[in-house]
């Protein structure tokens, strides 16, 4: 089974500060890092560092190509990936004592993605073989519709939300993944029981997959509902937390893996990645997070039916 990851790829400028600065306030930052960024990029790699065999399509300016390479490095087939005349995607990185951050975000190349192209690189992929994609990039509505033509299981983090995710063709996807933030977009405030489970009469046949960082994750597939605790560690920088659950939980999926299993790894990958700065810099491998998993103790995930 392969994973085509259509999405962005960005140049990560991280600020480390006392507090995120308010409005109108000039703050000094205590430390300044580039690193590789992007949810596509770190969701490719995360699934690279798992294991998982994955593609990354998606774009970069004429200065971008040492991400290329860095993913490459890791072991995602970059041969879908191109490089465009407009800049490369990049964010600004506020990321308080707290571990907390601020993301500002410049979409550049990766809003640059024409509806040829995405045909052409979804048409070398075929039945059972994952679509993976998030919000960071254009075209998301064509992409899903032909990620279902070609067969592929279509997984979509609608992540950073907006109004437009609501005008998507959300009833095409099999597995949705989203925040409680994100989730309340779709379907309003609410605990994320309720959350799950008006997702679940909204899209009946999807897999829904809340990720809640300290509060753990839930998921619900019919009449199925389990929930996952976050295990306790000292968080150092949460960017690219939820990109390396969603990696560790995909290529779970990939693997045949049961929902409790897929849980259970992404939970040990994310926590490892917290304790580190960086986003994709961050990431676990999959020796580290067998580690975790060897020295913590088992517990299962509560399960629930609504």
């Amino acid at each position: 089974m392969k994973i085509l990851c259509f999405g962005s790829l960005n140049i990560d400028h991280v600020y480390r500060v006392e507090h995120l600065a308010r409005s109108g306030e000039t703050l000094a930052s205590t430390d300044y890092r580039v690193f590789a960024g992007g949810k596509g990029a770190n969701q490719s790699a995360a699934l690279a560092l798992a294991g998982a065999a994955v593609f990354h399509a998606g774009q970069v300016g004429p200065e971008g190509g040492w991400l290329v390479a860095k993913l490459s490095g890791l072991g995602v087939e970059m041969r879908f990936t191109r490089t465009v005349e407009v800049p490369t995607g990049h964010a600004i990185i506020q990321v308080e004592a707290s571990g907390q951050n601020s993301i500002i975000l410049f979409p550049g190349a990766n809003r640059q993605v024409s509806s040829a192209w995405a045909d052409q690189v979804i048409g070398h992929f075929s039945f059972g073989d994952i679509l993976l994609l998030q919000n960071e990039i254009n075209e998301i509505p064509h992409l899903i519709t032909q990620g279902r033509k070609q067969g592929l299981t279509v997984c979509l983090n609608p992540a950073p939300g907006g109004p437009e995710v609501a005008e998507y063709p959300l009833e095409q996807i099999d597995l949705l993944v989203l925040n409680e933030t994100e989730a309340a977009q779709l379907v309003g405030e609410a605990r994320p029981q309720e959350q799950l489970a008006r997702l679940g009469l909204r899209y009946p046949e999807a897999e829904i997959l809340l990720t809640l960082g300290s509060q753990g994750s839930w998921y619900r597939l019919a009449g199925q509902v389990l929930h996952e605790p976050a295990l306790s560690v000292e968080a150092v920088d949460t960017t690219g937390a939820g990109d390396t659950f969603l990696g560790y939980f995909l290529a779970a999926l990939a693997a045949g893996l049961p929902p409790v299993e897929r849980l259970k790894r992404a939970t040990r990958a994310a926590a490892l990645c917290v304790t580190r700065p960086g986003a994709m810099d961050s990431i676990p491998a999959a020796a580290e997070v067998d580690r975790l998993g060897e020295s913590w103790p088992t517990r299962s995930p509560q399960r629930l039916v609504v």
